[in-house]
């Protein structure tokens, strides 16, 4: 009877709170401080809470080979997500050739070099061709699979795959994560027109995004977060 009267008391003291305190008390939940795991690759982080904590844009990659069957599983957990009227609208191009990674790169280096002006550049264009490729092949590039997610534009509800498509996208950053991989949300620095081009996408699929896939060379630094009450509001404004 004690400890039923106390969950009572607790109850009412809960509804009591003020929207600010309840605020302030969501706040300050252990959730905002990641709970270290250790790092293995392949193997499921054991609370969800943590994959949400710590994943990072990752931008360097070792040349670590990625087993198809994470591959697949990183991907079993994107088709999950939410979609409009279970259409399902996604695609999702896996890319491990290294012959066509590095096509892309060459692609992305020769639409990079519009930006080169020889009237103010300090450097010749082939070097600073080489150093944009430098660049590329230190960075995304250094990633031993890309995965690239698109949605039908004939799909049964196209005018909701723009946001099917980046909730797929969502859960496929998630579950590779929580496998211990890298990857990054990536729009215009590997441009749509490059992968349409080099790996022939058909007219009838729309790019939302394009990730490098890899074991990171360093887990970023958090960046700073804006305090969690600046986003929650209750009931009202």
């Amino acid at each position: 009877m004690k400890k039923a009267g106390f969950l009572i008391i607790s109850f009412l003291l809960i509804g009591s709170l003020s929207k600010a305190q309840m605020v302030k008390s969501i706040s300050s939940m252990p959730s905002d401080k990641p709970i270290p795991v250790k790092e293995v690759v392949g193997k499921p982080e054991p609370i969800i809470w943590d994959v949400f904590q710590k994943r990072r844009s990752v931008r360097k990659f070792r040349n670590d080979s990625i087993p198809k069957s994470d591959i697949v599983k990183i991907i079993d957990a994107a088709r999950m997500a939410p979609t409009s009227g279970n259409q399902q609208p996604w695609k999702f191009l896996v890319i491990r050739d290294r012959m066509v990674i590095n096509k892309m790169m060459e692609a992305c280096v020769a639409s990079a070099m519009v930006r080169y002006n020889p009237a103010t550049a300090s450097q010749t264009k082939e070097q600073y061709a080489e150093k944009l490729r430098k660049t590329y092949s230190d960075g995304y590039f250094s990633a031993p699979v890309f995965i690239v997610v698109l949605t039908d534009n004939n799909s049964l509800y196209a005018d909701y795959n723009h946001w099917d498509g980046p909730l797929a996208a969502g859960y496929l950053l998630l579950a590779a994560r929580a496998l211990g991989y890298g990857t990054v949300f990536i729009t215009d620095a590997i441009p749509e027109s490059v992968t349409t081009e080099v790996l022939q996408i058909p007219e009838r699929y729309t790019r939302v995004c394009i990730t490098p896939l890899g074991v990171p060379v360093e887990w970023p630094v958090t960046p700073e977060k804006k305090r969690l009450e600046e986003f929650i509001v209750i009931d009202k404004f």
